[in-house]
């Protein structure tokens, strides 16, 4: 699986620097402050799939004797990042689109620009679908994140294109710095989106509450075919990287063998994997009569 999304990356990467390429050609074909940001947020991509590449390689390492429970969270680090430098490409368009407000500046070329700026475009496109929908597939944010990035890419490409565009054939030059300001406005909101999605993670934020319902549906169903006997609580759960991680009691009969209680165990954690192909189950068994196990706390 994670040679599976380093590839993805790797495309990521060759992607980034074929729409540098072409974005470039488009600003010096045209001088155009829109398409010079479209570019400067290109190289941000490039600097984005290098730090997704290296937070798989570092996720993929298994557990160790200073990291027993493993790197997954490295991926957050990554799609964190990759929100700060979504921010800061936002800022450096705004930089270089506030000077052209008092100062517009005749473009030129316009037509063969933008004939550049949209294959580019169609290229960004069809990666960041791929990259989405394979993060999706292998649960993994830094792929998503990674799409993503290059989606608002995108949104910015379009924006610029569609206003360019209308300086056509009106020469309203003016256009060309407030479009670059608005689209810089659109991708400040998504990478403030990936920062709080990282934090969230990173604080050990529990499952999706449709998730949890499913881990609570499982476990009812082993605890039922004890007729009584057996049951749960104090169920927590939290997510690292592409691994979902749960935790619960089981009451068994104080009278029964350590190995009577530890199969009830292993069927709740057999059951669990085969809902989730991706998740890691800890059990602490108790017995049933005992009143202080039966309360709600890890303490």
């Amino acid at each position: 699986m994670e040679n599976n999304k380093l590839k993805f990356i790797y495309l990521s990467l060759a992607t980034s620097f074929a729409t540098i390429t072409l974005k470039a050609v488009a600003f010096l074909l045209t001088g155009s402050v829109s398409l010079l940001s479209d570019a400067m947020e290109s190289i941000v991509n490039v600097v984005a799939a290098f730090t997704a590449l290296i937070a798989l390689k570092i996720a993929a390492r298994p557990p160790d004797k200073t990291h027993q429970y493993g790197h997954e969270k490295a991926e957050f680090f990554s799609s964190a990042i990759e929100g700060g430098l979504i921010l800061v490409a936002a800022f450096a368009i705004v930089s270089q689109a506030i000077p052209r407000l008092f100062n517009p500046k005749e473009l030129e070329s316009l037509g063969w620009g933008l004939g550049v700026s949209m294959a580019a475009t169609l290229l960004n496109f069809i990666v960041a679908r791929t990259l989405i929908t394979a993060g999706r597939k292998h649960d993994s944010i830094a792929l998503e994140a990674d799409g993503k990035h290059l989606m608002t890419d995108v949104v910015t490409s379009v924006g610029v294109v569609i206003g360019l565009l209308i300086v056509l054939p009106t020469n309203w030059l003016l256009l060309d710095p407030i479009i670059a300001i608005l689209v810089a406005c659109n991708i400040i909101f998504e990478g403030g989106r990936l920062i709080m999605r990282s934090v969230d993670g990173l604080m050990d934020k529990t499952l999706p509450e449709s998730e949890i319902a499913r881990i609570n549906k499982t476990i009812n169903e082993v605890v039922k075919s004890s007729n009584g006997q057996v049951n749960f609580h104090n169920l927590r759960t939290r997510k690292s990287g592409g691994f979902r991680f749960a935790e619960l009691h089981l009451l068994t009969p104080g009278n029964w063998s350590v190995l009577e209680a530890h199969q009830w165990s292993e069927e709740i954690q057999e059951a669990l994997g085969k809902e989730f192909s991706n998740i890691r189950v800890s059990i602490h068994e108790e017995p049933i009569e005992d009143p202080r196990a039966h309360s709600d706390s890890w303490s």
